[in-house]
């Protein structure tokens, strides 16, 4: 337990995680609330309404996180994130408010998640690499798995308690609710001491995107990660859109059970997140054969008999999801240099959550053509063939050999491949 644990001894971290759990947990009740509303009070149950929102919302990680990734690099994290997190607080009050006069109208839900989706945008590089701030290198990766565990125990909580909320006082209530909880964040990064953060050298202003784009491309390691990172991101999380459509028009279940669905699977990613907090180093096995079982499990998902079925299915498919999105982030953050880190995870999140935008409304689109369930399997197809394909590279490219026991950072063909000649070290 101490193991799992370790990051917490930190007083920042500690600080910062308390903050990010009660946040996290407002995320994931606005989020219930946001899509209730599309497919309830703005449309009759559309899913590709509900497709473009979300396609909307992580658009600007498409479009912005590369330059917030050079502006976390240059300005310290901690101010970036003061900004961010107010602005989306801010918007989330907007949406309540509009929503609970009845002034909302899709246009402005398209809107709203655009602009919400922006200050995410710059959020985001910012808040993945303020962890290597904040904890010593050898609890990086535990500091990344509690930060999961932190995130899904929100997601546990949070579409239970919005179901429960939405039912018994409406959706503009509880959009305003999640607003509240940016506070606790807002409050953690106040309450910080900055003269125990670990801060490095600014890159200067020219450069910045282009370094972090350069670095990438010379490390073939991490363009297989990203490959990963965006077909999962792009066809494989989208449960916001999958339990949405498997609940209401497979099942014909209301929001109390759309919300539980957020939950149960929250519950396996929860298992997964912890589980990765003990492991002290990620392996490709792990990372491929989790995408593997992933893509089998949303199969499962997609031919289940009943809601029950369906909803006990989504506790390993949880578990299989973190457990590749965390392999992913923790290869990435403990193989990169310092001083380009934000650029780097600004593109490893531009590109895990960036497919999301055509993603989205083209898996909204193709749900009202072939049905739901018809939906869920691209997840399975998609995810499944690129687990194959990886490992089939990496077996050729390893001379046939499957040397997945090899511990990061690089496989020995890596070595070969990154560095050829001593006239080419950057």
């Amino acid at each position: 337990m101490s193991a799992m644990f370790s990051a917490l001894s930190v007083r920042n971290y500690r600080i910062y995680a308390t903050g990010a759990i009660i946040s996290n947990t407002g995320t994931w009740m606005g989020r219930v609330a946001q899509d209730w509303v599309v497919l309830t009070e703005l449309t009759d149950n559309s899913a590709q309404a509900l497709g473009i929102v979300t396609g909307l919302q992580f658009l600007p990680i498409l479009l912005f996180t590369p330059l917030a990734g050079a502006i976390s690099d240059n300005f310290s994290k901690r101010n970036v994130m003061l900004v961010s997190q107010s602005a989306m607080a801010f918007f989330a009050v907007v949406m309540g408010v509009a929503v609970l006069t009845g002034h909302m109208q899709l246009w402005h839900m398209f809107l709203l998640a655009f602009l919400s989706g922006t200050a995410a945008a710059v959020d985001a590089p910012a808040r993945q690499s303020f962890v290597s701030e904040m904890v010593p290198k050898a609890q990086l990766t535990n500091a990344v798995g509690l930060n999961s565990a932190s995130f899904h125990s929100g997601r546990l909580l949070g579409p239970g308690v919005a179901g429960l909320l939405i039912a018994a006082f409406g959706t503009g209530p509880t959009l305003l609710l999640n607003a509240l909880t940016f506070v606790a964040v807002i409050v953690a990064l106040l309450a910080m001491d900055p003269s125990q953060l670990t801060s490095k050298p600014r890159t200067g202003p020219r450069g910045r995107v282009r370094e972090g784009i350069a670095y990438v491309r010379g490390r073939p390691d991490i363009m297989l990660i990203l490959v990963v990172a965006f077909m999962h991101g792009t066809f494989g999380m989208n449960f916001q859109i999958f339990n949405a459509l498997m609940s209401t028009q497979v099942f014909g279940k209301g929001v109390t059970d759309f919300g539980i669905t957020g939950s149960v699977m929250a519950i396996g990613s929860l298992a997964g997140a912890l589980m990765a907090a003990r492991r002290e180093r990620p392996r490709w096995r792990l990372l491929l054969g989790s995408l593997l079982a992933f893509a089998v499990l949303t199969g499962a998902l997609a031919f289940a008999p009943s809601f029950t079925a369906y909803t006990i299915l989504l506790v390993p498919t949880g578990l299989c999801a973190l457990t590749v999105m965390v392999s992913a982030n923790a290869m990435v953050q403990l193989t990169v240099d310092q001083a380009v880190r934000g650029r780097v995870m600004a593109l490893y999140m531009a590109v895990f959550m960036g497919g999301t935008p055509v993603g989205s409304p083209f898996l909204g689109w193709f749900a009202e053509q072939f049905g739901a369930r018809s939906t869920v399997l691209i997840a399975t197809l998609m995810c499944g063939g690129t687990a194959v394909l990886a490992t089939l590279y990496l077996m050729r490219h390893d001379q046939l050999r499957l040397r997945f026991r090899a511990t990061w950072p690089r496989p020995v063909y890596l070595v070969r491949m990154t560095e050829p000649l001593p006239e080419k070290v950057v």
